[in-house]
């Protein structure tokens, strides 16, 4: 039962990256990646912070954590393009997107958890 519940959230998830993706952005700069990513890390970090105070059910976090957090975020695409900007020889480029990526994303997570803590639900 539990796949269900990771593939109806995956799909949601891609399809939300798929969304994000088709902002028109020109730019040598993975921009919307980064930006899902860090998305995605507050929204994680947010469902770790109330799934911790509330009991929520393992095939919600599942749906949530695994399959939308999951589809939507972009931890493969990130790796190809900084790897391309490395290839590239665009070495400044790559080295602040790769540390805007993993900064911005924990410091995403420790957002959504403490906005978890703000809002009542």
């Amino acid at each position: 039962m539990g796949f269900l519940f990771v593939a109806m959230g995956g799909a949601i998830g891609a399809m939300a990256r798929y969304a994000i993706s088709l902002i028109p952005v020109k730019s040598e700069f993975p921009l919307l990646t980064l930006v899902t990513n860090i998305i995605g890390a507050i929204l994680i970090g947010f469902i770790v912070g109330i799934t911790g105070k509330h009991k929520v059910s393992d095939n919600t976090v599942l749906f949530l954590k695994t399959g939308i957090c999951g589809g939507f975020t972009t931890f493969s695409t990130f790796s190809l393009e900084a790897y391309n900007l490395f290839s590239d020889k665009q070495y400044m480029l790559g080295g602040l997107y790769v540390a805007l990526s993993c900064i911005g994303c924990i410091f995403g997570v420790l957002c959504g958890e403490k906005i978890s803590g703000i809002i009542k639900i």
